[in-house]
């Protein structure tokens, strides 16, 4: 099932509209919280937001409207993200989705009432054997996780009030089962040895709720929504090899759209034909120069990691720098920056000269 275009504002509901299906469930709570970069995701820029944000300072001091359109964990927008600046953020994944609505998106503070319903989820007994523990028990997972995460999901849908707390409580989900993946932190494949025994448990996420309200969250494939907004700053971040961020993440989108597809082979996956990207194949400076020929704003910064030489050939780049350069010189002026710096990978390659780069372009008026 494709995931579907949506475009959420101010995701934040009303909460005199909405009563609680379980008041038992509204109790007094710990309020342990996580914070947004407390996950593990390939390519995930934590490390490098204010290598970024220099970038930003020095070339467009005065931008009031940020667009990441491949935001993955939304890192990179949080760190723009205050009254004054909008952030449009957006990822095809719907499991990136939800947690890009969390702590972008939510703008009504519900940190007491999502506490109580995180209470009931880590209180609930599953003794039974659900879709995720049938398909994900003992290989993922330990059994009683598995257990345990088809029952929080499964008890989601019944007592989430409304499309804010959903998302809160399936990126909550999300962020915990990270926490107790026998994997090093994608779903390519799992560990040989269960190694990991800790029981899941939900927190609530840390939102800067004040920040919030002017921002747009999307769902959409980016070289179509780019043809849809405007902004100052439209921030690129792409896949930049042949590793499908659906395939690494397989799991996390389907315990999120909560389908139950067929799953088959070691790793469980399910169909992601509707979910692979341009920009992970051969077409993928053809995507790019769309993408950029459509964007409407004033600067574009490019992150694009060199992956090094010595990486495995899935690890190489998608596109050159020279095809880079080609694309942008199309719109503007382009300077490009570097740092060096330590990428978290799939866990087999590693490479001596992996270099973060930000290629950042001056849109010609008109362009």
């Amino acid at each position: 099932m494709p995931v579907p275009n949506i475009r959420i504002n101010n995701c934040g509901d009303k909460l005199e509209d909405s009563t609680p299906a379980h008041p038992q469930y509204w109790q007094e709570s710990s309020k342990h919280t996580f914070e947004q970069q407390s996950r593990r995701y390939l390519g995930n820029k934590n490390k490098l937001t204010e290598f970024i944000r220099s970038v930003v300072n020095e070339k467009c001091p005065n931008c009031r409207s940020f667009a990441d359109v491949f935001a993955g964990t939304g890192i990179v927008g949080a760190a723009f993200n205050t009254p004054n600046v909008r952030i449009l953020s957006n990822d095809f994944l719907l499991s990136n989705h939800v947690c890009l609505q969390t702590f972008l998106g939510v703008t009504v503070d519900m940190t007491d009432r999502i506490s109580g319903i995180i209470d009931h989820l880590n209180n609930l007994t599953a003794n039974q054997t659900n879709y995720f523990s049938y398909h994900f028990g003992g290989r993922y997972f330990s059994h009683p996780n598995a257990r345990k995460i088809g029952a929080i999901r499964e008890e989601i849908d019944q007592v989430a009030s409304n499309d804010s707390e959903r998302a809160i409580l399936l990126c909550a989900l999300i962020y915990a089962v990270d926490k107790v993946a026998n994997t090093v932190g994608h779903y390519d494949a799992f560990r040989r040895n269960m190694d990991t025994l800790q029981s899941v448990r939900l927190f609530i996420p840390s939102i800067n709720f004040t920040s919030n309200s002017n921002n747009e969250i999307y769902c959409q494939d980016a070289n179509e929504l780019v043809r849809q907004i405007h902004c100052d700053v439209l921030y690129l971040d792409p896949p930049y090899n042949s590793r499908q961020y659906s395939d690494a993440y397989h799991l996390l989108e389907n315990l999120t759209a909560w389908n139950k597809p067929a799953v088959k082979g070691a790793a469980r996956k399910m169909d992601r034909s509707h979910l692979k990207s341009r920009y992970c194949v051969n077409d993928a400076a053809a995507a790019l120069a769309e993408l950029v020929q459509q964007a409407s704003c004033q600067h574009i910064l490019l992150s694009y990691n060199n992956t090094g030489q010595n990486m495995d050939g899935r690890s190489n780049a998608r596109i050159t720098d020279s095809e880079i350069m080609d694309v942008l010189t199309t719109k503007g002026d382009v300077n490009t920056f570097s740092l060096r710096h330590k990428a978290f990978t799939t866990g087999r390659s590693i490479s001596d000269d992996n270099t973060e780069r930000v290629f950042y372009c001056r849109v010609r008026d008109g362009s």
